[in-house]
C-alpha cells in the first residue's frame, strides 16, 4: 500500500531530511507534497488526496496549530492524521496539538525507525515486512 504525504515547515531544507527520511524508513509514498506553512499546506490538501501529513508548529504566515483549527472547521480535511514534528517540548503546547486533532507526535531530531513506526502507527496499518504476506497457506497440499 502506498500513501500520499505532505510535509509541512517552513524550512526547504528541513522538508527535503524529513522526505529523505521517510523514503529510508522504507515507509511507501505514492506522492509527496510540500508546503512551507500552514496556509500553503491547506491549500495543498484543496487539491490533492493526502493520507497523512508530518508538520512542524512553528511558521511563518500560520503555523502548524492554526492549520490543525482550520482542518478541523472542513469536514474533507477534519479526518487526514496530522504528525507534528518539532523542537517545540513543551507540553501545553504538545497538548494543544493533541486537542487540535494531531495523531502524533515527534521530536526532532528522530530517527528513521521512530518516523516508520509512527507512521505505521498513525495510520492503522502494519509493515508489509512485518506481515509477511501470509495466506495462511502453510504449504501443505489439502484434499
Amino acid at each position: 500500500m502506498f500513501f500520499n504525504v505532505l510535509i509541512v515547515d517552513d524550512s526547504k531544507s528541513i522538508r527535503s531530511v524529513i522526505k529523505k527520511i521517510i523514503s529510508i524508513s522504507g515507509f511507501k509514498m505514492e506522492h509527496c507534497f510540500e508546503a512551507e506553512n500552514g496556509r500553503e499546506a491547506l491549500q495543498a490538501m484543496n487539491k490533492n488526496w493526502m493520507d497523512i501529513i508530518l508538520s512542524d508548529i512553528n511558521m511563518p504566515e500560520m503555523n502548524g496549530l492554526k492549520m490543525l483549527e482550520e482542518m478541523q472547521k472542513d469536514e474533507s480535511l477534519a479526518n487526514i492524521p496530522v504528525i507534528i514534528i518539532s523542537t517545540e517540548s513543551r507540553d501545553e503546547r504538545i497538548k494543544e496539538a493533541f486537542r487540535l486533532g494531531a495523531k502524533g507526535f515527534l521530536k526532532k531530531p528522530f530517527a528513521p525507525e521512530e518516523v516508520k513506526k509512527t507512521l505505521y502507527d498513525v495510520l492503522g496499518v502494519s509493515d508489509e515486512k512485518n506481515n509477511g504476506g501470509d495466506d495462511g497457506d502453510d504449504g501443505d497440499f489439502d484434499f
